[in-house]
């Protein structure tokens, strides 16, 4: 079968390299998943760079959210295990952690439901309780992270405060539904929000980016406001002044998705079928601005790591022409 794998660790379009490779054998409680579509995430770029959490031995296969095909014929929403990842025609996973792919969306939107929107919901409902009527404003919100946080919230019945960067990415987001844009190329980030809230600020505040963005929601987070802190796409990690969180009389929420299939699995698979209802009302549905075939993977995950992208960008193997990559080897 065909399979992106990285040998050493670098940028993406530099360490992923097509090729062909055994088939891969599951192990105890494990089955073997034909991809029909690979989302693509932040951390496939942090594991290309080494730069992740977790850490697969080289060589390995990215790619941490399909949408899989069981050998009954089930679709199935799953996370791959390393070093068996989703960029390939074949994947492996624990058979335990398998959900049910929803009716209401395609195989791309179905792979790129998972992840992104169960951060989403445990970062507005489990850790920041977010309730109809506040005000909810959401960092990079044209993209992957921040698209689901912006239907999410929404669909909670708050008012969404979306900042981009870049009038393309600023009228995705009024697609999206955010009721107010404020793009920080070209405006003043605080300013805005304070204009936009009447200066009372935002209960709830989402933030996948980290560095300056984290500074700016520091100043514009209201009284009993929630911060709550989903990653660092910056590169920049910030370190928040207590003293200010004190003053302020602010929380600032950590978000470690991942903890949740070990300490509590159960509201795993509570949050998806939340997401299946809301999927299959209409009032959520993934944002794939590109669907690329298996032969483009590299290239597709690189424009994720530029952040050039918008919404969600899948890897669909029956799309695959029969062309390699970057001279990869067949």
């Amino acid at each position: 079968m065909q399979a992106w794998q990285v040998h050493q660790n670098g940028e993406p379009s530099e360490a992923m390299r097509l090729e062909e490779v055994q088939q891969p054998t599951p192990g105890d409680g494990q089955v073997l998943l034909k991809v029909r579509a690979a989302n693509i995430n932040f951390p496939d770029v942090l594991m290309c760079r080494g730069h992740y959490q977790v850490r697969p031995p080289l060589p390995f296969t990215p790619g941490v959210e399909i949408c899989g095909e069981t050998e009954d014929g089930r679709r199935v929403i799953a996370n791959p295990a390393l070093p068996y990842g989703g960029f390939a025609e074949y994947a492996v996973a624990d058979a335990a952690g398998l959900l049910p792919a929803p009716e209401a969306l395609d195989d791309a939107e179905t792979a790129a439901l998972h992840i992104g929107y169960q951060t989403g919901w445990f970062g507005l409902h489990r850790r920041a309780h977010l309730e109809a009527g506040e005000t909810l404003l959401v960092h990079a919100a044209a993209g992957g992270v921040g698209s689901a946080a912006v239907q999410l919230g929404k669909a909670a019945g708050a008012t969404v405060i979306g900042v981009v960067g870049g009038a393309d990415k600023a009228a995705v987001a009024r697609e999206l539904g955010c009721d107010v844009v404020i793009d920080r190329r070209t405006e003043d980030v605080v300013a805005a929000v304070k204009e936009a809230t009447g200066g009372r600020g935002a209960d709830v505040i989402y933030d996948p980016v980290g560095g300056d963005a984290y500074t700016q929601s520091t100043k514009v987070v209201a009284f009993e406001g929630r911060i709550v802190v989903v990653g660092f796409a910056s590169g920049t990690i910030p370190s928040p002044s207590l003293n200010h969180a004190l003053v302020k009389n602010y929380s600032i929420l950590g978000l470690h998705w991942g903890l949740y299939a070990t300490k509590n699995p159960k509201l795993i698979l509570h949050c998806h079928q939340q997401l299946t209802d809301l999927a299959a009302r209409g009032v959520i549905k993934p944002l794939v601005s590109e669907r690329v075939p298996l032969g483009g993977a590299a290239a597709a995950v690189q424009r994720v790591a530029d952040g050039v992208t918008t919404g969600r960008v899948v890897i669909v193997p029956s799309l695959e022409d029969t062309s390699l990559e970057n001279g990869a080897a067949a």
